[in-house]
């Protein structure tokens, strides 16, 4: 018998919710059911297992994350639009920590293709075409600006700028500066 207000929809919402609170990799299907006082097995009408409940959350995640993206870069170009897509990461992996992992889980490449992750990439080109790179630099570009945005998140909220002098707003704002200014000299092959 499924129990009554139990959907999938709300099942993955309550899994994102836990991650952020615990951490993406302790969530499972027994913790979900934990946190609704259900069995287990009351909730395999909806998810499959753990795997397929932290798929649903990283695709979840990736949306949100892509829709705040696309919001935050309309009418927006160059230095600016570098600027705001780059607050969004680190905006959205400081409020949610969980989810942010979960926009990281590994995929198939079926769910990946359907997924937003697509519209990332896509995102991170609309704000290069301000920067007028032609391919392979874009692709480049892309890889460095991803690297930049998930290396300096998960060293931030590991604890890792906590201890020094200048505060990471500081140096967030300065980076993203020097990103701006390499973006606009890169150097072509």
């Amino acid at each position: 018998m499924v129990r009554a207000g139990l959907t999938t929809e709300r099942l993955v919402r309550a899994g994102a919710e836990l991650a952020d609170e615990v951490g993406f990799e302790q969530v499972t299907v027994s913790a979900l059911a934990r946190r609704f006082d259900v069995k287990v097995a009351s909730l395999y009408s909806h998810l499959k297992n753990s795997q397929d409940l932290k798929t649903r959350i990283a695709l979840l995640a990736l949306a949100e994350l892509a829709d705040r993206a696309a919001e935050a870069l309309a009418g927006r170009s160059g230095k600016d639009a570098l600027g705001a897509f780059a607050d969004v990461y680190r905006d959205y992996a400081l409020a949610h920590p969980g989810r942010y992992t979960a926009a990281r889980y590994p995929l198939d490449p079926e769910t990946a293709a359907a997924s937003a992750g697509p519209r990332h990439a896509q995102l991170t080109r609309a704000i290069l075409r301000g920067y007028d790179l032609p391919e392979p630099d874009q692709t480049h570009a892309v890889r460095l600006l991803g690297s930049f945005f998930h290396g300096y998140v998960s060293l931030e909220t590991a604890g890792g700028f906590a201890h020094s002098a200048p505060d990471s707003q500081e140096s967030w704002t300065r980076i993203v500066d020097a990103l701006d200014s390499l973006l606009r000299n890169w150097p072509i092959r």
